[in-house]
């Protein structure tokens, strides 16, 4: 299953992580087309050279004819494409998609799926403030962290084509969880850190924040500028992994609240020790 035989790709959905796929893969020689619901998202990747061809429909052609698909759609949008238009997809293509939480939609999409297409679920660990293909650009892999999304079904050689998929892109990490580890992961490390970045921005409505902040709070709410309908589905999609992550940080947040209010300075310390412990991890 090796990708230099599957030189046919064709991507499903031209935001901000579609576009940076099509112009990584595109760079690589392979030929690149997409189907995005918005002609204006295929007229600019057509202008800009990421894609070789692409439509705002769903071109039984070059469904029927792609090696690979990768879909960066919504996951009810997703499962929707898969009802609709599998039929199209030739025996031996792979699938995959770049979609945010996997518990609610790998399983079902592999259940659905007919025999002879193989799908295995990936999750790019990359992203801007910004979203929309005019904002794409394949440099955002570029030391990101790469997550394959397999389950019983899935076949080694899949698993490793994905991974092989990882490192052509870029990415500087490639890892491998199931589909309920990475939820817990992804209701931690990114849920919840927009649940934060959105609240920090909600709770103040003082219009001249912005003249008087230093890099700290800008650092912490670059994520709040946010995509609502994108995240509010993926938040309610991982409901119950991020209210239980949501719990934990509320106790803990608690915990520092209470040293300041005893005044403890140990106390105040030693959590601060062990978050900059924490933290160097992510420097190595």
């Amino acid at each position: 299953m090796d990708l230099i035989y599957r030189r046919e790709i064709l991507i499903v959905g031209l935001g901000l992580i579609g576009g940076s796929y099509a112009k990584a893969l595109k760079r690589l020689g392979f030929s690149i087309a997409a189907i995005d619901a918005k002609q204006s998202s295929i007229d600019y990747a057509l202008e800009n050279g990421m894609i070789d061809e692409g439509y705002s429909y769903v071109n039984e052609e070059i469904v029927s004819r792609a090696d690979v698909i990768i879909f960066a759609l919504y996951p009810d949008v997703f499962k929707s494409w898969i009802n609709d238009y599998q039929d199209l997809i030739k025996d031996g293509a792979v699938i995959t998609d770049v979609t945010g939480v996997k518990s609610c939609i790998v399983y079902e999409i592999q259940e659905i799926l007919k025999e002879g297409v193989e799908f295995i679920a990936a999750h790019p660990m990359a992203g801007r403030e910004v979203y929309g293909v005019e904002n794409a650009d394949d440099r955002i892999f570029r030391d990101a962290n790469y997550i394959v999304v397999p389950t019983e079904k899935n076949t080694k050689e899949a698993i490793e084509w994905c991974k092989e998929l990882g490192k052509l892109l870029g990415f500087a990490n490639i890892s491998v969880l199931g589909p309920e580890e990475h939820d817990r992961m992804i209701g931690f490390l990114s849920q919840l850190t927009h649940c934060i970045a959105v609240s920090l921005m909600t709770c103040s409505d003082n219009e001249h924040l912005a003249d008087y902040t230093g890099d700290s709070f800008r650092d912490l709410t670059r994520i709040a500028n946010i995509n609502d309908e994108m995240w509010s589905s993926l938040f309610l999609l991982n409901k119950d992994v991020l209210i239980k992550e949501m719990d934990v940080f509320i106790r803990e947040f608690e915990e520092i609240r209470n040293l300041l209010n005893k005044e403890d300075r140990e106390g105040l310390r030693e959590k601060m020790r062990l978050s900059t412990k924490r933290r160097a991890y992510f420097d190595k």
